[in-house]
């Protein structure tokens, strides 16, 4: 059996040099924030050359693209948000940020 690792998202990512650093988070069972919703915590790093982040972004856009055209998933707005159908259930949304893309 392989290792697998859920993520309900991605916290940050970091680009320092030719690395980028991919912070996985998750929703903590345990802590809470001021208005009692499980709060986003650190689980695991994936770390990789700026060329496979570029061809992982790339793999990820063309599976977001089959995944509207199968109606899973539909864009929102002008700025590529996007809305999970009725039978695909939303993550909870936080704020991907990073000081190197702002």
């Amino acid at each position: 059996m392989t290792n697998e690792l859920y993520a309900d998202g991605i916290g940050e990512i970091t680009v320092t040099g030719t690395i980028v650093r991919i912070d996985l988070m998750s929703l903590s069972p345990s802590e809470r924030d001021a208005d009692n919703n499980p709060r986003p915590v650190f689980r695991q790093r994936i770390i990789m050359p700026v060329d496979a982040f570029a061809n992982a972004v790339d793999l990820m856009q063309k599976a977001m693209t089959g995944l509207v055209e199968a109606g899973a998933i539909r864009r929102i707005g002008d700025i590529g948000q996007i809305s999970a159908s009725d039978a695909v259930q939303q993550p909870a949304s936080s704020a991907n940020a990073s000081p190197n893309f702002n």
